[in-house]
């Protein structure tokens, strides 16, 4: 019997084990040179001048809303068509969420939608780059330059992707990465934020390590000693250890074996069921090169639950990419009520996400194939 085949998976070689033995073998297993060093090549990447890792995505999104300045007195505008980190995080913050609408094409936030939502009390815009794909950055930024706003790119898809040539990383104020297992790299867990800002980055670092000022020229009693270290505001432990950053830089070296290779994949599903009726395959527009991480496919008709359960009895592992985030208890409990963005509603309704990783296999991918065919006969 063929045995399973998940949704995504890590792709690990011998180079990554090797690194990750050296870096326990050494003298640093928290925050030591491989932490520096990772977060260069992250900063190189992204097309930024700082890079400042954390414990994993959520963490980095939390710490690049506080490095906002996000607080009780602001509102947060997220796309509805995404994990719930986007916005709890900022929620955490004391921010009240405001939800848009995404593009029925690329399910990223409608910069129209975001538009009739931003007003005085909007501090960020946060755009996710679903599946990979990245959002349309410019119109954003327009839109955030013009209210005063900040743009967050929730980039967790989408590290190595392109928009307009310049790299995902550079196009917003502030940028965070997810290097979770199933995403395009990984350090097992892991994230970071990238910015041009040097108050951005610097407001990061420091939220990133417990709020600690160590600068003895900031501090307000630097005579207490070479020893000391003060907290002016709060911050969290989201430090990213050198040994996981030792798996992250190897990853890193093969970025691009993995974006060639999750291309194949992507090019051969997009062949493969170009035909097939009641089946709307993800757009690509022409001014992105992305960096694939999910395949998200559509079914029409009413039918996702029916081709869901049948691949995944017949050993396919699908998912589903994303139950609206207001739907969740949580928020509704809020008074977000459904209906408030319908392109997402509908995008969830018929969204499966199948299987997308660097090392699937051709024989794989094609009994994935047929598979979604004889589903959908």
């Amino acid at each position: 019997m063929m045995g399973p085949i998940p949704y995504g998976r890590q792709s690990i070689d011998d180079e990554d084990v090797a690194a990750v033995v050296e870096a326990l073998r050494s003298d640093w297993l928290t925050t030591g040179p491989r932490v520096a060093e990772f977060e260069a090549a992250i900063a190189t990447t992204a097309g930024v001048s700082d890079a400042i890792t954390t414990s994993n995505g959520t963490a980095a999104l939390h710490v690049a809303y506080a490095a906002a300045g996000v607080g009780p007195i602001d509102e947060v505008v997220v796309p509805a068509l995404t994990f719930v980190a986007t916005a709890a995080a900022a929620a955490q913050l004391g921010a009240t969420i405001v939800f848009a609408d995404v593009e029925e094409d690329t399910g990223n936030i409608d910069p129209r939608a975001a538009a009739a939502l931003v007003n005085d009390a909007t501090r960020v815009v946060a755009a996710v780059d679903y599946a990979g794909h990245p959002s349309d950055a410019d119109a954003l930024k327009t839109l955030t330059s013009a209210s005063g706003a900040l743009l967050l790119e929730d980039a967790a898809h989408s590290i190595a992707s392109t928009y307009r040539g310049r790299p995902v990383g550079s196009l917003a104020d502030i940028t965070t990465f997810s290097f979770f297992p199933t995403k395009n790299m990984t350090t097992a867990e892991g994230g970071a934020v990238v910015t041009d800002d040097p108050a951005l980055a610097e407001a990061a670092r420091r939220f990133r390590n417990h709020g600690l000022v160590r600068d003895r020229a900031l501090q307000r009693r630097p005579e207490e000693g070479p020893w000391h270290q003060e907290v002016h505001s709060l911050g969290l432990n989201y430090r990213l250890p050198d040994v996981l950053c030792a798996l992250g830089l190897s990853q890193l070296r093969r970025i691009v074996e993995f974006k060639t290779a999750r291309a194949r994949v992507f090019d051969r599903y997009m062949d493969g069921l170009a035909d097939v009726e009641g089946l709307t395959l993800p757009a690509r527009r022409p001014d992105t090169d992305p960096m694939w991480h999910l395949f998200p496919i559509r079914v029409q008709g009413g039918r996702r639950r029916e081709v869901f359960d049948f691949l995944r009895a017949n050993g396919v592992l699908v998912q589903v990419n994303y139950i609206p985030v207001y739907w969740h208890p949580y928020f509704e409990d809020l008074g977000y009520r459904r209906g408030m963005c319908p392109v997402a509603e509908r995008y969830y309704a018929e969204e499966i996400s199948l299987p997308m990783y660097a090392s699937l296999g051709e024989s794989d991918q094609l009994r994935v194939i047929d598979l979604v065919r004889r589903a959908l006969e």
